[in-house]
């Protein structure tokens, strides 16, 4: 039972080992990368935004009153 464990645990060790390098390597990675891309933005430029597009002018008070007065009538209740 002996040199189970130990092989488990040689195997633990490696496993843990194999993905603490892989993240170390990644972290370093993304550091560098974070340094370097600002220099390179100019190739890849932001699109720009849309513009707003105009609203049309609301209407005036009498024409509003002037549309519910017409349909109050076609109603029948004018």
């Amino acid at each position: 039972m002996n040199d189970a464990i130990a092989k488990a645990l040689l195997l633990m060790v490696l496993g843990m080992g194999v993905v603490f390098a892989f993240l170390s390597l990644l972290v370093v990675i993304m550091n560098l990368l974070a340094k370097v891309l600002p220099r390179l933005a100019f190739l890849m430029p932001d699109p720009e935004p849309p513009k707003p597009k105009a609203r049309p002018a609301p209407p005036a008070d009498g024409a509003v009153a002037l549309a519910i007065a017409a349909a109050l009538r076609r109603a029948g209740r004018l």
